[in-house]
This record gives C-alpha cells, structure tokens and sequence, in this order.
C-alpha cells in the first residue's frame, strides 16, 4: 500500500532546499544592488546572479537528499506559478493601441527567429530540446520562456540551465552592443526603440538598450517587447502538443475513454493555460490596478527562486561540455534575430 504524504509532512519536507533557494535568492539581491551603487547599473540582474550562485554552490558541495524536494518545488511548482502571475503584468489595451500591424511584425518576427534558430541548431549539431530552448529563449522572452517551454519539450534541467547560462551571455552582448551600432545605421529614435524591443530579450534589458535613444524609444521599445511575451503562450502550447503528438504514436494504445481524457488534460500544460487566462482577467479590468505591481513583483520572485533551484541542479562540466555547438547556435541566433529586426524597421519604414 502506497502512504501518501500529509500537507505538514510536505511542508517539512521542502523547508530545507526552499530556504536554500531562498538565501540564494536574498544573497543575489545583494549582489545587484552592489553592482548599481559601485558601477552605476546592474550588468547582471538577480536572475542570472541567483543561477550562477547555485551553480557555484552545487560545484563547491551538492545539497544533501534533504534538500532535493524543496529544490524540485522551487523549480517546478512556484516557477509554472510565476510563470501564471506574469499574465497579469500583460494588457491586450496595449497592443491594439499601438495597432494590428505591429503585432502582426511581432509575431512574423517571432516565428522567423524560432524557425532561423532551428536551422542554425541542426547546422551546429545541437539536441533538439537545446535548440527550441534557445529559440524561445532569444525569440521571446529569454529565461522565463526557456523555463516555460522546458516542461512542454521535456528537456532537462541541465539543458534549462545551461541554455540560459549561455543565452544569458549572449543577450548581455546585445544590450551592450547595440547603444553602438545603432547610431551607424542613421535611424530614428522610434526605430531604434523598435530594434531593441525586437531583439533584447528582458524588460529591464530593453530599457537599458533603448534609453540612450531618448523616453519615446523607451516606451516603443518595451512596448514591443511586451507584445513578444504574449507569444509565450501560443509557442509553447504548439511545442506541447508536438511534443506529445510524437509521444502518443510510440506509447501503447490506451482505452478510448481513457486516452480521450488524457489528451484533454495534456493539450496545453495547466501553467500555460493560466498565463493566457490571466492576461484575459487583466485586460478586461477585473484586477484592481493596485494589484499589478504586487503581482509583478511577486512573479519575478519566484522566478529568481526557480533559477537558483535551476544552479543547485547543474553539473558545471555539463555546461562545458555544451561547449561549441551551443555557443554557435546561440550567435547566430541573435545574430539573424538582430538583421532581420532592423530589415524589418526599416521595411515598416520607422527610420
């Protein structure tokens, strides 16, 4: 006979590799806000701060078995809740305002960089869960859409995390680059805004990208970055159903009751499911507009608990052996996401 835990029990057992995550995470706040006062600006924010402390805490010493529920709880449960509280950070309003055929290059834009960065994975000889990770990641949203799409794809938390590692670096060169290149090309404010926006892949990195162009450049930039997250749910529910598409022709055959209700529940993961529905919730005004802020930051929290979980499970020889083919894929990634997003502004003729 099977014992099955009790709430207190849970609640015991996850203590442990929760309050790990959860020092991790406080050291990690630490650390940025000491990057801001002694450089001026964070180059590093707290998420990939509280990823590389976990990966130097598990290289230095891996956490006992006590600690591994917590961890996996850190890294499963609270991220795909974060991963639902990001939906109210979203409001459709903002889209339409800035009209249909923004979002239309938006979402051309979004699923050239995924096909692009597929080809450029089988080129490199990358796994296929690395290259969709990557794709998402440079395509939509960086580290919280590498994590979305990671139980879609079934890739492993090794993949998750170096994946990030390298594609954390690799949006670091854009953010830093494109202050530079930018001014070469003769372009507007508005357009350059639009470029960042395109390719950057995090909110607080568009803004750092997009703030030397001056406030309407800040504003067109994250505004067009925020339409690249609504593309979060739609990405990863067609990965999902591939995914188990492939799956359900090599299982065996279950009864028709049985597999019609399993392929009613597997259709889109339940986190997915909620991140769209809460992006509905926002938008028809249902939560209070005090609340948003509340959410949002609660959202980032446990994303940042989630990638320490992510550090205290990576082998560091794992990212090594990544290696080349990774490193590849990810440049070239960003490099066709960068020409085809200027090709694209210039096109829409915003320069």
């Amino acid at each position: 006979m099977v014992k099955t835990q009790s709430p207190a029990g849970d609640l015991i057992s996850r203590f442990p590799g929760t309050a790990l995550c959860i020092g991790i995470a406080l050291v990690a706040y630490g650390l940025e806000t000491m990057e801001r006062l002694l450089i001026g600006r964070a180059f590093l924010e707290t998420l990939n701060i509280a990823l590389i402390l976990g990966v130097i805490l598990r290289s230095v010493r891996k956490p006992a078995d006590a600690f591994n529920c917590g961890i996996r709880f850190c890294s499963k449960t609270l991220l795909n809740i974060a991963i639902v509280l990001l939906g109210t950070t979203f409001s459709l309003q903002a889209v339409w305002s800035a009209g249909p055929e923004i979002l239309l290059a938006v979402l051309g834009m979004v699923v050239f960089s995924m096909i692009f960065t597929c080809w450029a994975g089988r080129m490199n000889g990358l796994s296929r869960n690395q290259t969709l990770l990557v794709a998402c990641g440079d395509s939509i949203c960086g580290n919280s859409a590498i994590m979305a799409a990671a139980p879609a794809i079934q890739a492993s938390d090794e993949d998750v995390g170096t994946t990030i590692a390298f594609t954390a670096a690799g949006g670091l060169a854009v953010v830093l680059g494109l202050p530079v290149l930018l001014p070469f090309l003769n372009m507007s404010g508005i357009a350059n805004g639009a470029v960042a926006g395109l390719t950057v892949y995090a909110v607080p990195q568009v803004m750092a990208a997009a703030a030397p162009f001056g406030s309407a450049a800040l504003h067109v930039g994250t505004l067009v970055k925020l339409m690249r997250v609504l593309m979060l749910g739609p990405v990863c529910a067609v990965l999902s159903l591939t995914v188990h598409h492939k799956n359900d022709r090599t299982q065996p055959l279950e009864p028709a009751e049985t597999n019609k209700i399993h392929r009613l529940l597997r259709l889109v993961p339940w986190y997915i499911a909620g991140f769209m529905a809460m992006i509905i919730v926002r938008s028809l005004g249902v939560i209070p507009a005090a609340c948003i802020a509340p959410l949002s930051q609660t959202a980032t929290f446990l994303t940042i608990l989630a990638m320490a979980a992510l550090g205290l499970g990576i082998d560091i020889r794992s990212v090594f052996r990544a290696g080349r083919p990774l490193v590849l894929t990810v440049a070239m990634s960003l490099a066709g996401l960068l020409g085809a997003s200027i090709l694209l502004v210039r096109l829409l003729n915003c320069a």
